[in-house]
């Protein structure tokens, strides 16, 4: 018998792979990205100390009263843009961008866009 393809089981093996090249330091943090169907999740990381410096998600209030729903493209647009403004205030100013095995297209895509408009340089 067959067994199906798990597409998140690939998704993290994909993540694994790229995890080994890219890592965030105390110069350029690993802004990560993480999404469920209803929500999408950003982090930016510092992996030499293990710490997570600035985190945003469509969770937030400022996001959760704007819209209806929260697993779309302008959910993501705007967790983009509140990411960095939170990194710019804490003085982050470039980071790696990590799309957590995702392809960028989509959420992730308009994520990185927002965040890229609002002043965060990768």
């Amino acid at each position: 018998m067959i067994k199906k393809a798990d597409k998140n089981a690939n998704r993290v093996q994909r993540h694994k792979r790229v995890r080994r090249k890219i890592t965030g330091t105390s110069q350029r943090p690993r802004l990560c990205v993480f999404r469920s169907s209803n929500n999408i999740y950003a982090q930016i990381i510092d992996d030499t100390k293990r710490v997570t410096l600035v985190a945003a998600s469509s969770l937030e209030e400022s996001v959760k009263g704007a819209l209806k729903h929260t697993g779309n493209k302008e959910a993501a647009k705007m967790v983009g843009s509140m990411i960095a403004k939170k990194a710019i205030e804490k003085g982050i100013a470039e980071v790696v961008f990590d799309r957590g095995g995702y392809l960028y297209h989509g959420r992730v895509k308009e994520l990185a866009e927002s965040a890229r408009e609002a002043g965060l340089k990768f």
